[in-house]
């Protein structure tokens, strides 16, 4: 019985890890060079030079809901008032990089 019940946990650990969010696989060096290239012109240093009060550091995300991979990665990618959408131009892969490199940063900028 302790056998069967070690490798149905194992079963659900590996399954867990083999599925879990794929941010948390995110090259966010990668995500650097993306967003300097398609982001920075309105979020240089984490501002936002639309709407001030919405910027990239940690505090207006988390005010804003904005405070995880999920919700930047459809920001990102759906666009949203001011904010074109990026899905035309950018691989989800890229996106997700980006979302990580946001997060990293949010509590520096």
């Amino acid at each position: 019985m302790k056998k069967i019940f070690s490798i149905l946990l194992l079963g659900i650990a590996i399954f867990t890890f083999a599925f879990s969010n794929s941010a948390l696989a995110a090259d966010s060096a990668n995500g650097a060079k993306i967003f300097s290239a398609n982001c920075a012109s309105c979020h240089a240093g984490g501002k936002n030079l639309v709407q001030a009060n919405k910027t990239l550091k940690k505090d207006a995300l988390e005010q804003y809901g904005m405070y995880s991979a999920e919700a930047i990665i459809t920001q990102v990618t759906k666009g949203k008032n001011a904010m074109p959408a990026f899905s035309g131009r950018l691989k989800a892969d890229q996106i997700e990089d980006v979302a990580a490199y946001v997060l990293e940063q949010a509590d520096k900028w």
